[in-house]
């Protein structure tokens, strides 16, 4: 099995890691999960995680075939639209962004918003193949946090978006429109099943109580054996009321709002009104 290289890029502000995923061979990449800044006081974007990931692309010769998304983020701006301009590569999401999208249509009054997930270049099902230049890769759909989150399976490389964290940290959230914890513990099952030694690695990381760094990397023995929250000794009943209990105490992510209503146009910013600004929504109790 061909290993991919895979560099990491941690954006502190959202405390999400966005990675980009070689074939040393080919040179030919991936990227998983990246990021758009996002300022909430001010409103303003800017591109400067983004940039990080041009600049490390280009030094290194690489050609982007796929700019992936584990699933709709609730907590930054997608910056694949940006990526995609600057460095090419189809954008690809788990087919079922359309109940996604289905969902927030209304809760933002998108009424130009098409449900059908036409927004990105590929829609990925269950089980799915692709290639990552000359490395086999495949999908494995996950859902319990969202509907149409996804683990990317490149090689030996597994990305698990936020469904796991590291093992000392727990699992992904429930509570989100679609969310269901008894999925997300079946999801969860499905990617203990890879080979032990799978590579995993996080879409995010807050550094658990008691260390120090932040750490992205960890393995399927390791997660099997040491999350807090789904080691081999958790039932499936115990999992869910575990799951269910804490997510009934936790508030939304601040950047719920922006996120949502732009990844699920996959990262399209709303088209300029007549006096050349663009404006988001914030729409009041529906959350």
């Amino acid at each position: 099995m061909n290993k991919p290289t895979v560099t990491a890029f941690f954006d502190e502000a959202t405390f999400t890691v966005t990675y980009v995923v070689a074939d040393p061979q080919s040179k030919h990449a991936a990227i998983v999960d990246p990021v758009l800044d996002y300022d909430a006081a001010s409103g303003r974007t800017s591109t400067q995680s983004a940039d990080q990931l041009v600049q490390y692309v280009k030094d290194n010769a690489l050609t982007v075939d796929w700019i992936l998304e584990s699933h709709v983020h609730a907590d930054h701006l997608t910056g694949a639209p940006y990526l995609k301009d600057e460095l090419g590569g189809e954008t690809g999401i788990g087919a079922m962004v359309t109940a996604v999208q289905e969902t927030f249509k209304g809760v933002f009054n998108i009424k130009e918003l098409a449900t059908d997930g036409t927004q990105f270049d590929h829609l990925f099902g269950d089980g799915e193949t692709f290639q990552v230049g000359d490395i086999a890769s495949h999908v494995i759909a996950t859902p319990g946090h969202t509907p149409a989150c996804l683990t990317y399976v490149i090689g030996d490389a597994a990305f698990v978006g936020d469904t796991l964290f590291m093992p000392d940290f727990g699992t992904a959230r429930t509570d989100f429109p679609g969310g269901d914890a008894a999925k997300l513990y079946d999801s969860i099952q499905k990617i203990l099943s890879l080979p032990d030694d799978t590579r995993l690695y996080m879409c995010h990381d807050y550094k658990a109580p008691g260390r120090d760094e932040y750490a992205w990397e960890t393995t399927v023995e390791a997660q099997r054996d040491g999350n807090i929250h789904i080691n081999k000794n958790v039932t499936r009943d115990e999992f869910i009321a575990m799951r269910e209990g804490r997510d009934a105490q936790l508030g939304m992510p601040k950047l719920i709002l922006p996120s949502i209503q732009v990844n699920v146009c996959a990262g399209q910013l709303p088209e300029p009104e007549d006096n050349d600004l663009r404006y988001l929504k914030i729409p009041l109790n529906a959350l």
